[in-house]
This record gives C-alpha cells, sequence and structure tokens, in this order.
C-alpha cells in the first residue's frame, strides 16, 4: 500500500512540475459561422382603430452568417395576421401576410467596444428589404359597399415590396445559443391595407427567440513556451597567467529606455511625459554614435484591432517628431507599431506607451 501511494506521489510530482515548467499564451479569434433563429411575438397594423384591435401574433424563422465580428448577412421569412379599421363605419377586418426578407446585420456591441467572444449582452441593428405577400382578403371586400367604398381595395392576393430595419437584443446562453429580443419596423405601400391614406403603410413586430450558432464562433489557441534550462556551471580550474599591466577601462556606456505614457484615444503625450523625449535627446547628443527604436503600443482593453493599430502608430510617430524637432537625426531612429497585439505591461491602461530602446 505504501509503495502505490508512492508512485502516485511521484507521478503528481512529475505532472505538476511539468505544468511550471512551461508557460502558455491563449489567443482567441472570431470564425465565420451560419445561424439559425427561431421567434414570435406581438405584431401591430398601424391603423384608424384602438391600438388593441390592430394587434395580432407573428412568427418569424432566419438563416443568417456572420463574416466578421461585425457585418452579417440574414434571409428570413416572417408572417402574421394583419388588421384593419373603417372609421365611416367602425368595422374591422383581418388579411394574410407572409414576407420573405434580406437584412444587413451590423453587431454595434463588437464596432464599439471591440470583439469580445463571451460578451453576455449584445446590440445589433439591421436593414433589409422583403418581398410581402398579402392574401386572404375577403373581410374587407365585404365592407366595401355604398358610403364605405376602399379605393385601393385589393382581392385574392398582392405583392408589396417592403423597407425594414430594427435592433435586436441578444443575452448569451452558451457558446451555441442566443436569447434574443428583437424589434422591427416594415414600410409598404398605401395599398397594402386596402384604404386610400396618401402616406405608406406600416406594421411592427416585437419577437423574442433562440438564435443558434450553427458551427464553432470563435478559434482558441494556446501556445506553451518551454521555461529555459538552467545547466549547472562547469567548474574550470584556475590558469596561473603573470600579472598584466592595469589598464583602466573607459567606462561604460549603458543603453537608455524610456517610456512615454499616453491617456485613452490620444497620440499627443502630456508635458511631465515629454520631459522623458527631452532626456532622450540629451543621451544621443551626448552619444553620438547611439540610434535608437521606438516602438508604439495600445491597450487591448478598449478600442479594436484597427483603431488601436491607427493609435499606435501615432503614439511612436509623434515620439519621433518630437526627438527629430529637439535635433536628433531621423537616421538614428527605426520607428516601429505594435497596435494591441502585442501588451508590455499587465495593467491594461500602462499599454498606451511609445517605448524607447537605445543600442
Amino acid at each position: 500500500m505504501k509503495l502505490k501511494s508512492l508512485l502516485i506521489a511521484g507521478a503528481l510530482c512529475l505532472f505538476s512540475g511539468s505544468m511550471f515548467a512551461q508557460e502558455s499564451n491563449e489567443e482567441i479569434t472570431f470564425k465565420p459561422h451560419a445561424t439559425l433563429s427561431l421567434g414570435g411575438g406581438l405584431s401591430h397594423t398601424l391603423g384608424e382603430a384602438k391600438f388593441g384591435d390592430l394587434n395580432s401574433f407573428a412568427g418569424q424563422v432566419a438563416l443568417g452568417y456572420h463574416f466578421n465580428p461585425v457585418f452579417g448577412l440574414r434571409f428570413g421569412v416572417q408572417g402574421f395576421t394583419g388588421k384593419g379599421g373603417w372609421p365611416a363605419s367602425s368595422e374591422l377586418y383581418k388579411y394574410n401576410q407572409l414576407s420573405g426578407n434580406v437584412d444587413a446585420l451590423f453587431n454595434l456591441s463588437n464596432l464599439i467596444a471591440g470583439y469580445k467572444y463571451n460578451r453576455p449582452v449584445s446590440l445589433s441593428a439591421f436593414a433589409g428589404l422583403g418581398l410581402n405577400h398579402a392574401y386572404n382578403n375577403d373581410e374587407a371586400n365585404a365592407i366595401d359597399h355604398g358610403s364605405y367604398k376602399m379605393e385601393y381595395l385589393w382581392q385574392d392576393s398582392k405583392n408589396f415590396i417592403q423597407g425594414r430595419a430594427g435592433l435586436i437584443l441578444g443575452i448569451r446562453l452558451s457558446d451555441a445559443v442566443d436569447f434574443n429580443i428583437e424589434g422591427n419596423a416594415n414600410i409598404l405601400s398605401d395599398k397594402f391595407n386596402s384604404k386610400k391614406a396618401g402616406n405608406a403603410d406600416w406594421y411592427f413586430n416585437v419577437l423574442a427567440g433562440l438564435t443558434f450558432r450553427l458551427g464553432k464562433a470563435y478559434t482558441k489557441t494556446v501556445t506553451y513556451v518551454p521555461a529555459p534550462v538552467v545547466e549547472e556551471p562547469k567548474v574550470v580550474e584556475p590558469v596561473k597567467e603573470e600579472p598584466k599591466p592595469v589598464v583602466k577601462p573607459e567606462p561604460k556606456r549603458e543603453p537608455m529606455r524610456i517610456n512615454v505614457f499616453f491617456t485613452i484615444n490620444k497620440v499627443i503625450a502630456a508635458d511631465s511625459e515629454m520631459q522623458k523625449v527631452r532626456d532622450l535627446a540629451d543621451y544621443m547628443k551626448k552619444y553620438p554614435e547611439t540610434k535608437v527604436v521606438l516602438t508604439g503600443y495600445a491597450d487591448k482593453g478598449t478600442g479594436n484591432a484597427r483603431i488601436n493599430a491607427r493609435l499606435a502608430a501615432g503614439r511612436a510617430q509623434a515620439v519621433a517628431d518630437a526627438l527629430n524637432e529637439l535635433g536628433i537625426d531621423r537616421a538614428r531612429m527605426t520607428v516601429d507599431s505594435k497596435g494591441d497585439k502585442e501588451q508590455p505591461f499587465a495593467e491594461n491602461d500602462m499599454n498606451r506607451v511609445t517605448i524607447g530602446i537605445t543600442d
């Protein structure tokens, strides 16, 4: 029993040792993917009757594809029972409609705050066009008589082009499923509800449902970096040498490093930070053979990759321009930018920085 316990303990030690002997870097990137959405809710046809008399149930099914963290397309079908009211006789009537739609989707949360694969709540906007097929208009035809004649009355069925736009609030339930609340507004020809009003007809939907991701929506890459192997120093027997004349060594020139920090969304540093640039210029004038590498960064916690790349490049160039104005030749500078791909500091806000290192 003791032997078994010792073997298990030894295995655990080896496993834990291997875990601590290496570091890991994790990178998560967006992966294009398809989605399937199912929903239902309330539809309201704008008309001349009480609000409650013009409400009905609406259902929707849609297939989408998300090309990048911000943009996607959606193809959907929705339908409901449209309702209308004829004010002259206080009569109500209903008809059916079914529309096929193509929408452009824009994820506002990723656009404004940057991509985050596990964001718990997100807001998206959409706009699109559709073909609406209206049919079964018997009730409207039945009240079209005498002084109540409808000028735009249609029979059997009629097709309309409709424009639409709306918002989608997504609540993340898991990697595969979101709960959605959608509101959309749809505009059609004045002939949609059979009455001539001199303006476009509208209907509005408020829908709740689920969106299923058909495939993985992101890629996670973990890179393990082995720790350096430290070798035991070799013992070398000293060799007796004749004493040599003492030569006083020249003082060693130590490389200089500066960290010029910037505030959020800025490429111009405060005057207190620019003092560091003036100190660097004095150093390079004292040692005219030195050169410097200026590297700009942006913090990963705000913005997005495109905006952060622009900010990081601007910060590095701002320090280079300041050095040049202080008399340092541009041929002695190398200007580089890492955007938010690299984070030199553990604290997020400190990564809004230009780092300068001399050779």
